[in-house]
């Protein structure tokens, strides 16, 4: 049963945020903005999944972020992407190779995966936006 997320405008702050030395001088709060028409382009082929583990750290992937990810994009190689092989989920960069596709982690600690060519493997989407609580 799909169910209708309600939309809640946030106060858009219009200058730009600087991470040096700020400006008193700059921006004021304009319009809002609805996040889900930021950072989703495609509803109906949109979901939503929240990280656990950190093979994917070096990519800014850590565990308790949830991640945006589009089926309606298509993969190709260095898409970071959420797979399903062997019964399980994983998201991982796709490497294609003259000899396979390969799901590389982002973390030197843990292994890259082959994709054999008996295996369960299929691309669920590709992540579109990473959302982090700091």
């Amino acid at each position: 049963m799909k169910s209708e997320a309600k939309t809640a405008g946030l106060q858009f702050f219009e200058g730009r945020v600087q991470a040096g030395f700020p400006s008193p001088a700059q921006g004021e709060y304009a319009e809002s903005i609805d996040l889900n028409r930021a950072l989703i382009s495609n509803p109906a082929a949109t979901f939503c999944a929240r990280v656990i583990g950190n093979s994917m750290v070096d990519a800014g992937i850590n565990e308790g972020d949830l991640l945006i990810i589009d089926r309606s994009l298509t993969p190709h190689d260095g898409s970071i992407a959420v797979v399903f092989i062997d019964g399980d989920f994983t998201v991982k960069r796709l490497s294609v190779r003259d000899d396979g596709i390969y799901l590389t982690p982002a973390n030197a600690t843990y292994p890259e995966i082959k994709v054999g060519e008996d295996a369960n493997f299929q691309v669920w989407g590709v992540v579109s936006h990473i959302i982090k609580r700091v």
